[in-house]
């Protein structure tokens, strides 16, 4: 008998070719993509609220028959607007569309409809403004629509909200009895989940939300549950190979720590001991380190380095931007003449590179000739051979990827691996994204930084914002001024970098030297810049969001972030990061007009506190964690239904059952285990290939 997911969904009844393709743009190709295919919100229609009875400023479900409809260009707006006029026999109501003239089409007199938005009171009548809307005809009382919690499905083209209950309906009457558990029947019971029978009937078509809200808790269950095994198979297939133990006495440690102009805090030195314990392992490590901006995750990145170098092995660090990777390259040069890294070899691996130097290099490189190779990505092509590559830092985790970690962990003899981000990580996206590693925290900013000052103006204070950022320069300060786009557009009303460059240069601080940077320049001519910045020939730095990462100027202690709503949260703090790097206080200016609402809570986020993981947490409530890092990053592109924003609690259930059910079969071999092997690698192919090429 064929399997759910091998029955295609254009042989279920109301189906056929042609809807079929209109489905794959939600993803379905099966029944079982259709019986997962699960509601975005429900409505409760059990009670729909009369006209009579509505209440002003609330959300609500109405219905009524439309007496009137008419299309029109609103006089006060210049917009198309379709006004649409409900009657319940109790009550009327306006329901009113902008610039969707073709939903005139459909809301024709006579016809009953279902309507949810926001009620409110319009020249002393009652209206909803782009209220959700859902036709329903006589016949359907007591039907999938009304009456009754009614599931809300994402759509697309020429797919309705009524055929979608319909045929979903029709799939769990005719299949349900095919369906097969797959979390197994003990760890359900254990924590009182639903079977899977119940649980989909209650996901599409609950009874009562107490209902609704089980089956949720027992799919987001099973959904952590199988992928906390996935990272845990993933771990174990790099653990349980053969590493390299460095061996490292504690005077060469201390030797190290004393070595810097400057004090290590007891956060780094904490580090450095876990990192110190992990490479003398025989196993090799795989280690997260998370720190805000400017704690100091490069020093302790560092210590890897001289470890293996003491141990007549290579490390490599690998930058997300060629200007971070000079960067890493140059400060390392400095601390290898006379510091910490005295005697290292320390050699660069960019794209970008001269097909000489390349050669150069990889010659270098493959004989052993450099200790320390530092690089973007261009690190993990297949020209690069190591001679005896034992440690590898990956700078910045989330602009790479899992794939790109993995390839650089192959790249050695199973080398010890630390990843570090700048972007801290709240606990339930750590877990999720990185269930295979072990975690490390620079939550301590070292001794002696000046405080950073957060403050924002509308477009009307933006004299007062120039007068700041003039009296600074005159201090002998450096000034960034940094803007989301390089031209002028036309669709959006924003000042472009380019712009405010020359009328920086030419009127506003024509008395001052002004630098632009953006990421249309070639790369010379935008190295060339900074290298005049940092050198302080330049005293007001105009640049778009390129600086996010890494750049580190102790003289520059004013930023001004125009437009400040058109970025992310995450990128405002990584932004401000580049200030407060010396001893001096600084100002963080934000100029923004924003009046959408996510854009005013990342605002009211960014005044609120300087302390990363809480603007991270922060970040994951506006944002949810789909988009929190970006559609690459396995993790969450994998997980279709749980949120680990919301339900921490239960992901650590999951992890703990998972982590009991690896530590008694490691390898997933006993019989009644086999099975789970088969659904984790089914759910997650492209996550546990690393553990083949591992």
């Amino acid at each position: 008998m064929q399997t759910l997911n091998e029955i295609s969904v254009q042989f279920l009844k109301g189906v056929g070719p042609a809807r079929k393709k209109l489905l794959l743009n939600l993803g379905v190709d099966t029944i079982e993509d259709l019986l997962y295919l699960f509601p975005r919100r429900y409505e409760d229609r059990r009670n729909v609220t009369s006209l009579a009875k509505v209440k002003v400023g609330e959300w609500q479900t109405v219905s009524g028959k439309i007496i009137s409809q008419s299309g029109h260009r609103a006089w006060y707006t210049k917009k198309h607007l379709t006004e649409v006029w409900l009657d319940d026999g109790t009550g009327r109501i306006a329901c009113v569309w902008f610039n969707q003239p073709y939903i005139g089409n459909y809301l024709q007199d006579g016809k009953r409809v279902v309507c949810y938005g926001k009620v409110d009171i319009y020249k002393s009548n009652l209206q909803m403004v782009s209220p959700e809307y859902e036709i329903i005809d006589d016949d359907e009382e007591g039907s999938l629509s009304i009456k009754r919690i009614v599931p809300i499905y994402p759509l697309t083209r020429g797919v309705t909200q009524r055929y979608l209950r319909k045929i979903i309906y029709a799939a769990l009457d005719k299949y349900s009895s095919q369906l097969r558990d797959e979390l197994n029947v003990n760890v359900r019971n254990k924590y009182r989940l639903y079977n899977i029978k119940r649980t989909l009937l209650n996901l599409h078509f609950p009874k009562e939300f107490k209902d609704q809200e089980e089956a949720l808790r027992r799919v987001s269950f099973e959904e952590f549950y199988f992928f906390q095994i996935s990272a845990l198979l993933r771990r174990l297939s790099i653990t349980q190979k053969e590493g390299f133990s460095h061996k490292i006495n504690d005077s060469d440690v201390m030797r190290f720590i004393s070595s810097f102009p400057f004090d290590l805090t007891k956060a780094q030195k904490k580090v450095i001991r876990e990192i110190r314990e992990d490479m003398q392992k025989d196993s090799p490590m795989l280690r997260l380190l998370q720190g805000d901006v400017g704690s100091g995750k490069t020093v302790t990145a560092l210590f890897g380095c001289y470890n293996a170098f003491l141990n007549k092995k290579q490390s490599a660090i690998m930058a997300p931007t060629e200007i971070l990777a000079r960067q890493h390259y140059e400060n390392a040069l400095k601390l290898s003449e006379n510091g910490p890294l005295k005697g290292l070899r320390i050699g660069l691996w960019l794209g970008a590179m001269k097909k000489k130097e390349k050669e150069e290099a990889l010659g270098d490189i493959s004989q052993g000739k450099v200790d320390l190779i530092i690089g973007t990505h261009a690190l993990i092509s297949e020209d690069i051979k190591f001679k005896d590559l034992s440690f590898a830092v990956i700078d910045e985790q989330h602009k790479f990827g899992v794939r790109q970690r993995a390839i650089l962990s192959v790249k050695g003899n199973n080398p010890d691996v630390l990843i570090m981000t700048a972007t801290p990580i709240p606990r339930s996206l750590c877990l999720t994204l990185y269930g295979d590693l072990d975690v490390s925290v620079l939550d301590e900013m070292p001794p002696g930084r000046g405080k950073t000052i957060t403050s924002i103006f509308d477009e009307n204070s933006i004299e007062e914002v120039y007068e700041s950022a003039r009296k600074y320069v005159k201090m002998g300060k450096q000034v960034y001024f940094i803007y989301p786009i390089i031209d002028e557009s036309s669709n959006l009303d924003l000042k472009a970098a380019e712009e405010s460059y020359k009328n920086f240069k030419g009127k506003v601080f024509k008395e001052f030297r002004i630098g632009l940077v953006h990421g249309g320049m070639n790369r010379d001519l935008t190295e060339k810049v900074m290298e005049s910045f940092k050198e302080g020939n330049i005293d007001i730095l105009v640049s778009t969001s390129i600086l996010e990462v890494g750049i580190d100027i102790p003289n520059a202690t004013v930023m001004v972030i125009e437009h400040a709503e058109r970025f992310g949260l995450a990128q405002l703090h990584q932004l401000r990061g580049r200030i407060g790097r010396g001893r001096d206080d600084s100002l963080c200016l934000l100029v923004s007009d924003a009046t959408n609402e996510d854009a005013q809570l990342r605002l009211k986020a960014i005044l609120s506190t300087n302390n990363g993981f809480e603007i991270a947490q922060k970040d994951l409530e506006i944002r949810g964690p789909g988009q929190f890092f970006g559609r690459h990053q396995h993790g969450l592109n994998e997980l279709k239904v749980v949120n680990p924003a919301t339900q921490l609690e239960l992901l650590e259930i999951a992890r703990n059952e998972a982590i009991l059910l690896i530590q008694g079969d490691p390898n997933l071999e006993i019989e009644e285990n086999k099975n789970i092997k088969k659904i984790v690698k089914r759910r997650y192919p492209s996550y546990l290939k690393m553990v083949s090429a591992g």
